[in-house]
């Protein structure tokens, strides 16, 4: 089997926030890879830091441990000015509220184009309105749209405008960030259509972050699963849903709303207690159960794991 290229490995990843007295750890030893060309899914509750983790890939957060590594580069912590601006240009975020994350006051001309004004100084004003107008009929909207201000704009369309302005720059990773959840049911569809057509023509890679397990389904090619600043299971999307290890995976998975109204009536609703497990004596640990399936577990529960496997 030929092995994958990694395009970004998260290795023992720690962000805290606060002093010594006050410290409070958000993410806590994570470590993942993600190849290129893949759709890495990240999901769990609110709080559990999932974006965090992606403004720490982002640079926008500082880390307190561990390692970023994008091409196999260090891009944590301190480093050149050449490699910040690579990161700039081939990283890119799109943001849960696609209101708040563009500027009121500025066309959308200037809000696509802002990040080229740094890294593509050498541009002329005709050059910059062209590449403005590409970006905007590649994300479904009309070019004389650059005239317009945000408030203009329905959400979906206003986060058209938010993958354009990622576009602008031909970033090779994107971290979306809950990009759909601030929409409408009827719009959600058509934005993850949108960059599901612009993975397969550019060649992109992706972070997705989200909270629901049903769009993450539609979407990832893996799916890492946090709670409270750890990664507790991460394993193929359908080998998740098939096989959930971890228990709190298991009552994630339990409450997606089923399509026979007698099944959603009928079935059984699994509450995680972190009391469950026993960790006092035997500590747990980042575990292959089976091929390409992670679990955060300690041996008495890896016996049972493998037991359920084997059934």
């Amino acid at each position: 089997m030929k092995s994958r290229e990694v395009l970004l490995d998260v290795r023992d990843l720690e962000v805290a926030f606060g002093s010594r007295r006050k410290k409070f750890v958000a993410v806590n030893g994570v470590s993942f890879q993600i190849y290129k060309g893949e759709t890495f899914g990240l999901v769990g509750e609110s709080g559990s830091g999932k974006t965090t983790i992606g403004r720490a890939i982002i640079r926008i957060t500082p880390t307190s441990r561990g390692d970023i590594l994008y091409k196999g580069e260090k891009i944590n912590g301190s480093i050149s000015k050449e490699l910040d601006t690579k990161v700039v240009s081939e990283i890119q975020m799109i943001f849960q509220d696609p209101m708040a994350s563009l500027n009121e006051r500025a066309k959308v001309d200037y809000i696509v184009a802002e990040g080229t004004y740094n890294t593509k100084k050498h541009l002329s004003k005709s050059e910059r309105a062209e590449l403005v107008e590409n970006s905007l009929i590649e994300v479904g909207l009309l070019p004389e749209f650059a005239s317009r201000f945000p408030h203009e704009f329905s959400g979906g369309q206003r986060q058209r405008i938010g993958i354009a302005r990622s576009l602008i720059m031909e970033p090779q990773f994107i971290i979306a960030d809950e990009p759909i959840s601030a929409l409408d049911v009827s719009i959600r569809a058509q934005v993850l259509n949108l960059m599901s057509k612009l993975q397969k023509e550019r060649g992109l890679t992706y972070l997705f972050i989200a909270h629901d397990l049903s769009v993450m389904r539609f979407i990832s090619d893996r799916i890492a699963v946090i709670n409270k600043g750890v990664i507790v299971e991460l394993a193929e999307t359908e080998k998740l849903f098939a096989h959930p290890l971890h228990p709190y995976t298991k009552a994630l998975l339990s409450a997606l709303p089923m399509v026979d109204p007698k099944s959603e009536k009928n079935k059984k609703l699994l509450v995680y207690d972190p009391k469950m497990h026993d960790y006092r004596t035997d500590k747990p640990e980042w575990t292959e159960a089976e091929p390409g399936h992670f679990v955060l577990c300690n041996k008495a529960e890896l016996k049972r794991i493998l037991g359920e496997l084997a059934v």
